[in-house]
């Protein structure tokens, strides 16, 4: 009797939304995937003008699938609503004892509250500003104050066995230059070996052998370079025993190295330096002191980070303006679960119900994050005609332009009119965003593709936007 009941009612739910077949996609998109090896199964796209009431294409809109970096859009839009495009965080520096002569007779403090983008050049600003208010040589040590977030222990292997790559970095409250270091390969002025430089050049990070000089083409430069990174919390090394083509001309390698505290530290010890501070204590955990700060960061306005987070899909910047909408609704410390409620009450002040939503650290570097092609469409409506609208837009990058689209839809009549963020895991591609016909009419597009053979999935996807903007409109009065 109960699997006849279920059966009315899978039938019932069928009658009053049936499965999309093949034949509802145009034949030029259905076409673009079946040549990438791609069931139709497996892909998910929904087209609508951002005025209509109803879709162009609903191709199992409402299919629960993995977003990738699809998923930085609600983010990017939450934050955008929720804390104001003009937010900012604030970095606080204290004096944790008496300043005479210059001297710091105690600890400096730094109490971090998630701020995504300190770059080294706003480090070096800020160790600039402590010399400026006369602060010349600290006996103590450097405490961090990190309690603005709580988070469990980071597994920097766990998504993909990849540790020391900084798209797995971790979130952090003191989060600095990304905990990433940057190693530069070029000739040498002499053309007879490699120089490798270190960016920040921290006191923690051994440098050892560079690559050897030698003619050849610069294919696959990094396993030429035979590199071997050691990376402890407190310790790193590098080496570079291989070799380096003069055809590679200037080649860089970005690296997650140390552990959070430890990169802090090190930033600190090389940058006042810098700055003619004379500093030589340790690094440990603490809280601020009830005083006003001595100095303070702040970061760039919120709209600028957004820009950062969709052009360029940085993931733990996305993963700490996560985390910081939870302070919206809740006291500090935030959590990913406060930040988790904090979305859904968003999307529900939105009236908006995504079937099988799920969000983890709002990055789309997860394997049980889940989105709906159908409910991303709504939200990118909402945005849309919101007051956000123009920050939101213009964050995303643009066809054949920028970001992560710079080298793609070259060709196409789309480049430059079409905003758009991607999304890459194994096994995932995505696409979604706007694109803006020649008639200056505004689509929302957004496509998932979920399957083995989702890498091949680029072409097509890029041909789906490339229709809208060409046909799309025709498509329309084509079926009126």
């Amino acid at each position: 009797m109960r699997s006849r009941v279920v059966a009315a009612l899978v039938l019932v739910v069928g009658t009053l939304h049936p499965c999309p077949a093949e034949a509802e996609l145009p034949r030029p998109v259905r076409r673009a995937f079946a040549d990438a090896g791609l069931p139709f199964d497996s892909v998910a796209i929904v087209v609508q003008r951002v005025d209509a009431k109803s879709p162009l294409i609903d191709h199992q809109g409402d299919v629960p699938m993995n977003p990738a970096s699809v998923m930085k859009l609600v983010t990017t839009f939450a934050a955008l609503e929720l804390l104001g495009p003009g937010y900012r965080w604030q970095t606080d520096v204290y004096l944790d004892g008496p300043l005479v002569d210059g001297t710091l007779k105690g600890n400096l403090v730094i109490k971090g509250r998630g701020d995504p983008k300190i770059t080294i050049e706003q480090w070096q600003t800020l160790m600039r500003e402590l010399r400026a208010r006369g602060l010349q040589r600290i006996e103590g040590d450097l405490v961090l104050d990190r309690s603005a977030f709580r988070l469990p222990l980071h597994d920097a292997a766990l998504f993909d066995n990849e540790p020391l790559r900084p798209y797995n970095v971790g979130p952090d409250a003191l989060l600095v230059n990304f905990k990433s270091v940057r190693f530069a390969f070029a000739a040498n002025a002499t053309d007879n070996g490699v120089d490798v430089s270190v960016e920040p050049p921290l006191p923690q990070i051994a440098l050892g052998a560079s690559p050897s000089l030698v003619d050849g083409p610069c294919d696959d430069w990094r396993r030429l370079a035979s590199a071997a990174f050691i990376s402890q919390p407190r310790a790193a090394a590098a080496t570079f025993p291989g070799s380096f083509a003069r055809s590679c001309g200037m080649r860089d390698w970005h690296v997650a190295l140390l552990d959070h505290p430890s990169y802090v530290h090190g930033m600190f010890r090389t940058y006042f330096a810098e700055a003619g501070g004379d500093f030589g204590g340790a690094v440990r955990e603490g809280r601020a002191p009830l005083t006003a700060p001595f100095a303070i960061l702040e970061s760039p306005p919120l709209y600028d980070v957004v820009r950062d987070v969709n052009k360029l899909s940085n993931n733990v910047m996305a993963r700490q303006l996560f985390l910081t909408l939870a302070t919206t609704a809740e006291p500090l410390p935030a959590t990913p679960e406060k930040a988790v409620a904090a979305v859904q009450r968003w999307l529900g002040q939105h009236r908006l119900a995504i079937p099988g939503f799920a969000i983890e650290n709002g990055s789309g570097l997860s394997r049980v994050e889940r989105l709906t092609a159908s409910g991303l469409a709504r939200l990118l409506a909402i945005a849309n005609r919101g007051a956000v609208r123009d920050e939101f837009a213009t964050s995303l990058a643009v066809a054949a332009t920028d970001g992560t689209l710079e080298r793609r839809m070259t060709d196409a009549y789309a480049a430059g009119r079409a905003l758009l963020k991607t999304g890459s895991l194994e096994g995932v591609r995505a696409l979604a965003g706007y694109v803006i016909d020649a008639s200056g009419t505004r689509w929302i597009l957004v496509a998932f593709v979920n399957h083995p053979n989702a890498a091949r999935a680029t072409p097509a996807l890029d041909h789906l936007a490339e229709w809208v903007f060409r046909q799309a409109d025709a498509y329309a009065r084509g079926r009126r």
